[in-house]
């Protein structure tokens, strides 16, 4: 086991390296835990009617806005344990608005989608665990970019803190 060090830009497309500079520096591993405890505890603590708020017209609601994470959680670490384990076949990309839409996060209870986002961290967290240095450098082509394992942690890391930080602002500032 080892932890991956911060991936060059030539391993990522370039529409990720605003997350990925959001990763402060130090085991990625222990950054995407540390976040995991930070925003269950913070998310934890809105009443469910605030879940439905949104802080302008055609803007997603904070209930959306969790439901998005999980869900590019569960594609960021599907790619890297495809990666990781050689898979060379081409990922597809996502359409983030199809996704929220048709998720109907609205109809989740805000408990039960706090789970599952928590969840599918912690199963990231004890996959990445387990990587050897070459699985973390393996790369595949995702959205029609090449991309590496220990670029998609970081990917994980910096989409959910951008999202973190949204939400602090616009939804429970």
């Amino acid at each position: 086991m080892t932890t991956a060090v911060r991936p060059p830009e030539s391993e990522y497309a370039e529409y990720y390296r605003g997350y990925v500079n959001q990763v402060p520096e130090g085991s990625i591993v222990a950054t995407l835990r540390s976040q995991m405890e930070a925003t269950s505890a913070l998310l934890a603590k809105v009443p469910a009617a605030r879940t439905e708020f949104r802080y302008a017209p055609g803007k997603w609601t904070l209930h959306e806005v969790v439901g998005h994470v999980a869900d590019m959680e569960w594609v960021f670490t599907t790619r890297a344990l495809c990666f990781a384990r050689g898979l060379a076949a081409p990922m597809p990309g996502v359409e983030q608005e199809e996704f929220v839409e048709l998720a109907q996060f609205g109809k989740q209870s805000w408990p039960k989608l706090l789970d599952q986002w928590r969840h599918v961290r912690e199963a990231a967290v004890l996959m990445y665990e387990t990587l050897d240095e070459e699985a973390w450098k393996r790369t595949g082509i995702a959205s029609g970019y090449s991309v590496s394992v220990r670029a998609l942690a970081y990917i994980t890391a910096g989409h959910e803190r951008h999202h973190l930080n949204v939400i602090r602002e616009r939804y429970l500032g």
